[in-house]
C-alpha cells in the first residue's frame, strides 16, 4: 500500500502515486442539500420521462399498478404515514428500475367524519351551532379544509423522496370521484342488494352518527356492573307438546317451588335495563336454585330468598353480593327455562308523579341462546334487542313466536327519549364523551324497585370512537346496509352469486398476500361479518343518492326507486357540479320530474360511509384514469395492519359487488410504529417521532433505510438510538460509494477489461455480483426490502471494503495505468457502480442520485431514469467461488494472527509481515499457491507450506487444518508502496522495489 508520506531522507513519491480523486463529501448534509434534488427531479420531469420509457426493443414496458390507499387531509404527517409512503415509494422504484413502467397516483380521502369533526370543533370554539348553518355551506368549509391539507401534505409526502404523478393526484371530493361513487352506490341499488333495516349499529352519541367497525378503537374502560333480579311469574309447560304427562308433572312441581324465586342476569351496561325483552339462558349449562342463608354487612341480598345461577358462577356471584352462607335446593333444567316468564324489573314502579307506570307491563320470555356462556356473570344474558348484536339475533329467530319488539328509546345524541318514564331526556353519554347520569339513575332505581341484587365495578376493553375517543353504545336506528349474502343476478357470478362468496374466492384463489398471515385475518373477517352498513347520519360525503316510496315499508317491493334515467340524471349532475347539488332546494324535482311524480317520493339523506368512497377508488382512479389499468385492477394494494378491517375490506366488498371479484391482485401490509421500548407512541407519554423532526436532523434517506432495515411485517420500533445506528450503517455505505468514486477518476472505455482476461479475483467478485443480481430481484420482486438491504450491506462492508477494497487498494494506487490487474479493477469498479447505485437507488433516493450525478453530471441525468443493469449470467463460476471461499478462510487465520502482533505492537502494519503458513489440505494449499497470497493478505511476503504446524502456531478453531506463524518481513520499506522488500535500493528510483520502479520508469 502506498505512504501518505515519506520517510524525511527519502525521495518524495507521493504526486506518483493514484490516489482517490472525488468531489463527493465524507459527511453528507442531506437535510439541507435533499431539497435540491428535490426540485431538479421535478425540473427535469423524472415521473413523466419514466412513463415514456420502452423496453430493450421499442416495445412497451409492462405496467405495475400500486393502487394509493387514500390518507385523510385533516392534519400533518405522523411516522406511520412516512414508513406506508416510503414502503409505496420503494416497491414502485424497484418496479420500475427492474423494467416495468410502474405507476404511482397519490391520492387523499377527503370526505366524511375526520374533516367534518374538525370544522365543528372550530365551529365549538367559536359558540356556532353546526346545525343551524345550512348544508352546502358546512360541506363547502369542509371541502376548502381538505384542499388546505392537502397542498400540505403533499409537499411532505414529496420531502420524503416520494415519486409519483403529485400533479395530478385523485381526490374523491373531485366531481368526477364523486359522480362515479355514487354511481357505484347506484349499482347496489339497482342489483337488490342494498335494503333498510333496523338493527343496532355501533354508535356516537358525541359524534350523533353510527361508525362501522374500522372506525372503532378498544381502550380500557371502568363500567358499573350489576347483577339484577328478574322475578319468576309463571311457567307455562302446558304449550309444550313434546313433554310426557310425567314430564309435565314434575316440571309444574319445581315450578311451583321456584314460584317466588329470581333469576339473576349480570350486564356492564345498566342504561340498557328500561329496553330489557328477554333473559337469554343456554341448555348446555347446569343452573341451580340457591337460597341465601346468611348475610355481611352491606349486602342488598335478602335472607331466605331463592335465585336460580349458573352452577359454575354460584361462588363468585355470591361473594359479589356479600352472601356470607348459602346453600343448593336443586337442579333447574333448561326444560323447564325454556317455559319460564319473568317480569321486567321495573314493573309496577311509579313515575315522577307517583302514578304506576305502564312502560314496563309486559312478561319477559327466556330463550336458549348459544352465546350464553358460564365464563362470567350469571349464566343467564340480559336482552335488549336494540342494543347488541347477540340480543338481536335472539330477536330475529323468536319476535314472532314470542311477541318481542324493538325499543327506540334511546335518542342519536346519546340520551334517552323525553317521553320515558323516570329517565326521560338523561345521557347516557354527555357531549364531551364523559359517562351521563343514566347508569346511576338505572341503578338507584333498581334499589328502590327491589331488584337490585348487588353492584359492582370493572376494568374491561371497550368500544371507543377513534376521532372523538369517546365510548361507544350500540343502538338500535333505521340505517341502509349492503345484504352480502343475497344472490346476485348480475352477469358475474365467475367467483361467487353472492358478494361473500365472490370476496372470500377472491381471497383464496386471485390475491397474492405480503405476508400471508393476511390471508388469514381478512378471510375470518370477511366470513363472520355482518351485512355492510353505508349510512352516516352526517353532512360532508357522498349522499346515498336514492328516493323511497312515502307510506310504504322497508320489505314493499316498491318500497326503493330503481330507474335508470334517474340513476343517469343524479351521476351527470354530480359529474358537473359535485355531490352538494343533492343538497339545493329542488333537487328532488330535478332528479324525478317527467320521469316520476316527485310527491309520490322521499329524497335520502344520509352520507355514505367513507370507506365506500375509498373502496370504490379503483373505479374512479383504476378504470377511469388515463395512467390507470386496461382491467382495472391494481397489481398491489399497500397498507397497514389495521387495514385487513378498513381499505382492503371494503375495497374487497364494494369491487365484489360491482366488478365481481377483488379489485386487487397483491395485498402488502405492514406493522404499526412504536418507541424503542416497544410503547404505542403517544403525545402524552411524549414518545413520538415527527417525520418532520427526522428529516431536519438526519435527513429522509436515513427515515427511508430505517425502514429498508426494518421487518415491516410486524411493528417497528424507532427513537434516538435506533436513528443512530441506521446513521452509522448509511456512513459506513456512503464509504463504499466513496471508494469507487474515488478510484474511478477518469475511468473510460479504452481501460475496460473482458471478463474472461481478468485476474481471479476480479471473476469472483463478477461471480458474486451475478449471484446478488438474482437475490436482489427475487428480493424487491417479493417485496423484501430488508432482506435486499441487508444482502447488499453485507456485501459492500464485507466482500468489498474488508476484502476486495482493502486487497485492490495497492493495485489501484500504485500499478501502472496501463497494468492489466489495475485495469480489471477499474473494471469491476465501474461494473459494482453502475449496480450498486441502481440496486440501491429505490432505498436511498438522494444518496444513489448524488452518487450518480458525481460520475454523470449534466440537467438530464438521474440514476432514477435508468435500470437495473442485466447480469451477464455466464459471469457465475462456481468452482471459482468454491476456491475461493476455501482462500478467504485461510486468510481469514492469517489476519487473526497478524492482528495479534498488532495489539502487542510487534507490528504496525501488515506489511511489516511475512508469515509461514502451514496448510494441511493438500487441494487448498494448491489453490492458494495459484494465487498471490501474499498480495491477498496485504503482507510483504509469505510462505506457504504443507508441513505439519508447530505447537506455537496460530489457529482459529472454526478453520481447521491451518496453523500461522509470525515471521517479520525481511528488506527494506519501499517509499512509493510501503511494502517490505529485499529488492529495495536496487534499483535506478531510490527506496523502490522493482515494480513502483518499473511504474516510475514509464514500463509498468
Amino acid at each position: 500500500m502506498c505512504a501518505d508520506t515519506p520517510e524525511k531522507t527519502a525521495p518524495d513519491y507521493r504526486d506518483t502515486v493514484f490516489l482517490p480523486e472525488t468531489e463527493f463529501p465524507m459527511r453528507a448534509g442531506l437535510p439541507q442539500r435533499e431539497p435540491d434534488w428535490l426540485a431538479r427531479w421535478e425540473r427535469i420531469g423524472v415521473y413523466d420521462r419514466l412513463r415514456e420509457k420502452t423496453g430493450p426493443n421499442g416495445q412497451k414496458r409492462t405496467p405495475f399498478t400500486l393502487h394509493d390507499g387514500p390518507p385523510y387531509a385533516n392534519g400533518h404527517l405522523h411516522i406511520g404515514h412516512a414508513l406506508n409512503k416510503v414502503l409505496k415509494d420503494m416497491v414502485v422504484r424497484s418496479q420500475q428500475m427492474m423494467g416495468r413502467d410502474a405507476r404511482y397516483v397519490p391520492g387523499w380521502d377527503c370526505h366524511g367524519l375526520p374533516i367534518e369533526w374538525k370544522i365543528e370543533e372550530q365551529y365549538r370554539a367559536k359558540g356556532l351551532n353546526k346545525d343551524e348553518v345550512e348544508t352546502v355551506a358546512f360541506r363547502q368549509e369542509c371541502r376548502k379544509f381538505a384542499e388546505g391539507w392537502i397542498d400540505i401534505q403533499r409537499e411532505e409526502f414529496k420531502r420524503l423522496g416520494v415519486t409519483g404523478n403529485w400533479a395530478d393526484p385523485y381526490l374523491t371530493m373531485d366531481f368526477h370521484a364523486e359522480a362515479v361513487i355514487a354511481e357505484e352506490f347506484m349499482k347496489f341499488l339497482m342489483n337488490g342488494s342494498l335494503y333498510q333495516g333496523s338493527k343496532p349499529v355501533m354508535w356516537s352519541p358525541v359524534e350523533k352518527t353510527a361508525l362501522a367497525e374500522a372506525e372503532v378503537e378498544y381502550h380500557d374502560h371502568t363500567s358499573h356492573t350489576i347483577w339484577v333480579r328478574f322475578l319468576w311469574e309463571v311457567a307455562e309447560l302446558s304449550t309444550d307438546r313434546l313433554l310426557s304427562e310425567t314430564e309435565r308433572t314434575d316440571l309444574d312441581r319445581l315450578a311451583a317451588k321456584l314460584q317466588y324465586s329470581s333469576v339473576l342476569i349480570w350486564t356492564t351496561t345498566p342504561w340498557t335495563i328500561p329496553q330489557n325483552r328477554a333473559v337469554a339462558f343456554n341448555p348446555e349449562i347446569s343452573y341451580g336454585a340457591y337460597e341465601v342463608v346468611s348475610l355481611a354487612e352491606n349486602s342488598t341480598a335478602k335472607v331466605g330468598e331463592i335465585v336460580v345461577v349458573a352452577d359454575k358462577l354460584a361462588d363468585s356471584i355470591f361473594s359479589a353480593a356479600r352472601v356470607e352462607e348459602h346453600k343448593r335446593l336443586c337442579d333447574v333444567p333448561s326444560a323447564l327455562l325454556r317455559h319460564v316468564r319473568l317480569s321486567h324489573p321495573f314493573r309496577g314502579v311509579v313515575d315522577e308523579n307517583g302514578e304506576p307506570t305502564k312502560e314496563w307491563i309486559y312478561d319477559v320470555p327466556m330463550l336458549p341462546g348459544d352465546h350464553v356462556t358460564d365464563d362470567a356473570g350469571t349464566g343467564f344474558v340480559h336482552t335488549a334487542p336494540s342494543h347488541g348484536d347477540d340480543d338481536y339475533q335472539l330477536y330475529l329467530r323468536f319476535k314472532d313466536s314470542h311477541g318481542l319488539e324493538m325499543t327506540y328509546n334511546v335518542e342519536p345524541d346519546g340520551t334517552y327519549r323525553s317521553s320515558l318514564p323516570l329517565f326521560g331526556g338523561q345521557h347516557i353519554i354527555l357531549p364531551d364523551g364523559k359517562e351521563g347520569p343514566a347508569n346511576v339513575s338505572v341503578i338507584k332505581q333498581l334499589a328502590y324497585a327491589g331488584a337490585l341484587f348487588a353492584k359492582g365495578k370493572i376494568k374491561h376493553s371497550y368500544p371507543h370512537s377513534w376521532r372523538s375517543k369517546a365510548p361507544l353504545i350500540y343502538r338500535n336506528t333505521p340505517q341502509w346496509f349492503v345484504a352480502i349474502d343475497k344472490s346476485l343476478d348480475d352477469g358475474m357470478s365467475t367467483y361467487g352469486d353472492t358478494i361473500r362468496k365472490r370476496a372470500l374466492n377472491s381471497i383464496n384463489q386471485l390475491v397474492e398476500w405480503t405476508p400471508v398471515t393476511g390471508r388469514n385475518r381478512l378471510h375470518s373477517m370477511i366470513e363472520a361479518r355482518p351485512d355492510w352498513v353505508l349510512s352516516r347520519q352526517r353532512a360532508w360525503g357522498v349522499p346515498l343518492t336514492c328516493f323511497v316510496k312515502k307510506g310504504a315499508q322497508p320489505t314493499d317491493a316498491d318500497f326503493l326507486l330503481r330507474n335508470p334515467q334517474v340513476n343517469a340524471r343524479i351521476t351527470a349532475a354530480f359529474e358537473a357540479e359535485g355531490a352538494d347539488c343533492w343538497y339545493v332546494e329542488g333537487a328532488k324535482e330535478r332528479f324525478l320530474s317527467g320521469i316520476v311524480n316527485p310527491g309520490d317520493y322521499e329524497q335520502v339523506f344520509d352520507i355514505l360511509d367513507v370507506w365506500f368512497d375509498s373502496g370504490s377508488t379503483h373505479a374512479f382512479v383504476l378504470r377511469d384514469r388515463p395512467d390507470g389499468t386496461a382491467d382495472g385492477l391494481a397489481d398491489l394494494y399497500l397498507e397497514g395492519t389495521d387495514q385487513h378491517r378498513g381499505w382492503f375490506h371494503s375495497s374487497m366488498l364494494q369491487a365484489c359487488g360491482t366488478k365481481g371479484r377483488a379489485p386487487y391482485r397483491g395485498v402488502l401490509t405492514h406493522g404499526f410504529t412504536l418507541d424503542e421500548k416497544g410503547m404505542k407512541m403517544s403525545k402524552s407519554l411524549g414518545n413520538t417521532v415527527a417525520p418532520q423532526e427526522v428529516i431536519g436532523e438526519y435527513g429522509a434517506d436515513i427515515l427511508r433505510l430505517w425502514v429498508a432495515q426494518s421487518d415491516y411485517t410486524v411493528d417497528l420500533r424507532i427513537g434516538k438510538e435506533i436513528l443512530k445506528g441506521t446513521a452509522d450503517s448509511y456512513r459506513r455505505l456512503r464509504n463504499t460509494m466513496r471508494f469507487l468514486l474515488g478510484n474511478l477518476s477518469g475511468f473510460s472505455e479504452g481501460e475496460r477489461v473482458a471478463p474472461q482476461e481478468m485476474p481471479e479475483l476480479e471473476r469472483w467478485v463478477l461471480h458474486r455480483l451475478a449471484e446478488l443480481d438474482h437475490m436482489v430481484r427475487k428480493g424487491y420482486a417479493a417485496y423484501d426490502f430488508q432482506g435486499v438491504f441487508q444482502t447488499l450491506f453485507t456485501f459492500c462492508t464485507v466482500d468489498l471494503s474488508a476484502l476486495y477494497f482493502d486487497i485492490r487498494k495497492d493495485a489501484l494506487y500504485c500499478d501502472a495505468p496501463t497494468s492489466l490487474r489495475r485495469r480489471s479493477a477499474r473494471t469491476v469498479l465501474d461494473i459494482l457502480f453502475h449496480r450498486l447505485t441502481t440496486w440501491l437507488a429505490p432505498i436511498l433516493v438522494f444518496t444513489m442520485e448524488e452518487v450518480w450525478l458525481c460520475r454523470f453530471p449534466g440537467e438530464g441525468s438521474s440514476v432514477h431514469l435508468v435500470d437495473m443493469p442485466e447480469t451477464p449470467a455466464d459471469w457465475l463460476d462456481e468452482p471459482l467461488a468454491r476456491k475461493w471461499d476455501n482462500v478467504r478462510r485461510v486468510r481469514r487465520v492469517v489476519t487473526a494472527a497478524l492482528e495479534i502482533q498488532r495489539t502487542a505492537k510487534v507490528i504496525g502494519a501488515s506489511l511489516e509481515a511475512a508469515p509461514v503458513v502451514h496448510v494441511e489440505d493438500a487441494e487448498v494449499l494448491a489453490a492458494l499457491r495459484s494465487v498471490d497470497f501474499a498480495d491477498l493478505c496485504i503482507t510483504s511476503a509469505i510462505v506457504l507450506t504443507g508441513d505439519p504446524a508447530p505447537g506455537e502456531a496460530f489457529r482459529l478453531p472454526e478453520v481447521p487444518g491451518v496453523g500461522v506463524v509470525f515471521e517479520a518481513a525481511e528488506g527494506e520499506k519501499c517509499q512509493r508502496c510501503w511494502k517490505i522488500l529485499p529488492d529495495v535500493g536496487s534499483h535506478k528510483h531510490a527506496g523502490t522495489c522493482h515494480r513502483c520502479d518499473e511504474v516510475l520508469a514509464g514500463n509498468g
